[in-house]
């Protein structure tokens, strides 16, 4: 069993690189991946922790694509996390994300959710301020019962704390994922909110841009929508990929490796992803 698609304390997850590497290697699972929003920080301690727990590790980034609606992540597994030019495309994004955080607390304020930035920022160690620390700080003060209370009712995408900042378009987060030497992937598809015809045909213009994988295996994915993106990776020749988005205490619901329970993601897709590489 493997999962490839995870976060850490370098992002918005609450496990450091080196407790997801030894949680996945008591699960029993045989490779896994790091794919921290819009960075590569902790890759080089992620990969160092994998080999020490017998776990193979791969190196990725899930990189926050512009859409005029609904939400598109792109995922680029075997990236390398050196690679300057991938590197300060990821800086660009990052640098919107701050700004981002400056509009959602003073939105917060406004609506009587009481917060100063120092308290946000004390929830991480690193450098990634995101939406589930503003969630953390919410709860910790009682404004409400849980992080995804925060997030339905004041977080998510149309709620009134919700902003928007600066992403990459599609074929240019592509494109950074593939000069890095990266398979470029592309993450929970559900959440672009197209329609099954409309997502086949986005999907073909993605791919002509160069995205090489769909995201088929999913936490959220049901039986049927697993079925329905099996068939679409297979005519449109793109790899499968899966993985449980897993956060740690952010949503404890979702377990690394099996998601809400049933998720399973077969050990034979690496081996696509890695003939992609490049």
């Amino acid at each position: 069993m493997i999962d490839l698609h995870m976060h850490s304390t370098f992002s918005d997850g609450t496990l450091t690189p080196e407790a997801l590497a030894k949680l996945a290697g008591g699960f029993g699972l045989k490779a896994i991946a790091l794919t921290d929003h819009d960075g590569m920080a902790g890759i080089t301690r992620f990969l160092a922790a994998c080999e020490a727990e017998g776990v193979r590790g791969i190196s990725g980034v899930e990189i926050s694509a512009q859409m005029s609606k609904g939400t598109m992540h792109i995922l680029g597994y075997f990236v390398d996390h050196t690679d300057k030019e991938l590197d300060g495309a990821l800086a660009r994004i990052r640098s919107g994300r701050e700004t981002r955080n400056k509009e959602i607390l003073e939105k917060l304020n406004a609506l009587g959710c009481s917060l100063d930035w120092d308290e946000v920022r004390s929830l991480t160690e690193e450098e990634v301020v995101g939406r589930p620390h503003f969630a953390m700080a919410m709860l910790a003060r009682g404004y409400v019962v849980d992080k995804m209370d925060a997030f339905e009712r004041y977080l998510a995408k149309g709620k009134p704390a919700y902003a928007e900042r600066f992403r990459l378009d599609p074929e240019a987060s592509i494109a950074a994922i593939r000069k890095a030497g990266g398979v470029p992937v592309l993450a929970h598809p559900s959440t672009l909110g197209l329609s099954e015809k409309a997502l086949y045909k986005a999907l073909g213009e993605y791919r002509e841009m160069g995205l090489q994988g769909l995201e088929v295996y999913y936490s959220e994915h049901t039986p049927q929508m697993e079925q329905t993106y099996v068939r679409m990776a297979r005519e449109l020749d793109l790899a499968m990929s899966g993985g449980s988005d897993f956060h740690g205490d952010v949503n404890p619901r979702i377990r690394m490796g099996i998601g809400f329970g049933r998720l399973r993601v077969p050990d034979e897709l690496v081996a696509d992803l890695e003939a992609r590489r490049g």
